[in-house]
């Protein structure tokens, strides 16, 4: 299975502007996610997908490989299915891995690729809530599996609802899962994807993801054990680098 791992990175961003070529420990943010992405052994290769020729200078400049894509794309898989096209290679799946996690795990990127045989259109991260402060985060969006580890719904709010137990109770009565969006796109579906309008239900949630259920697409939820540790705030930064450095 020939798979192609791709790191979306804009260099605009409302929260925190430029922040792909910000200094992390003598490392640039996009360096440390393209290095830890490289250690997946699933992937057949990994580019940067960016809009900035800065950021494209920057990755080539330690060896990395980058494609440049439009400025006008509304969402990463769109950015991951122009990137595609312009990549040399027959792939039958994209892997989009976030941009904004400098320290992200080799693991749950091969634990995702191994999931994907051909048959799977699409795939993602869930991990077990153990935390009242996250089931109740509308900033933390949910996933609800059923019985074949398929995708039924994603939310910002806490569902499943627990009947019959008070609110702190809840995590003690069932198991929540909260959604890791690293993606995986089996190669034609990703480029149906990009042909959808926005749904309804993505426009109430604001998560694209909820476009694809709407639209009739299974999603393979893995489960693991990795957490992510997204950059959308300089006061994330300082967050990550203090765990990890």
């Amino acid at each position: 299975m020939q798979i192609l791992g791709i790191i979306p990175a804009r260099y605009a961003s409302t929260r925190f502007p430029a922040k792909a070529l910000v200094d992390i420990g003598g490392k640039s943010m996009i360096q440390r996610v393209y290095e830890q992405a490289s250690k997946a052994t699933k992937l057949s290769e990994v580019i940067v997908a960016t809009d900035d020729e800065r950021i494209r200078t920057h990755v080539e400049g330690f060896g990395g490989k980058a494609v440049m894509t439009s400025e006008n794309h509304q969402s990463g898989t769109d950015r991951c299915f122009e990137a595609l096209s312009k990549t040399e290679g027959n792939f039958d799946y994209v892997i989009n891995i976030q941009g904004d996690e400098p320290f992200i795990s080799p693991e749950p990127i091969d634990s995702l690729a191994n999931v994907l045989d051909g048959i799977t259109e699409l795939a993602t991260l869930v991990k077990i809530i153990d935390s009242d402060d996250l089931i109740f985060n509308v900033n933390v969006p949910k996933a609800v599996l059923n019985v074949r580890n398929e995708v039924m719904y994603f939310s910002r709010q806490t569902i499943p609802y627990v009947r019959n137990h008070e609110a702190d109770q809840w995590l003690k009565n069932h198991t929540f899962y909260k959604h890791i969006g690293i993606y995986a796109y089996r190669a034609d579906i990703l480029a149906e994807l990009t042909r959808l309008p926005v749904s309804s239900l993505e426009k109430a949630e604001s998560l694209e993801q909820l476009r694809w259920l709407e639209n009739g697409y299974a999603i393979k939820a893995v489960v693991t054990s990795d957490d992510s540790h997204g950059v959308d705030t300089p006061d994330d930064l300082e967050k990550v680098t203090r765990k990890f450095l």
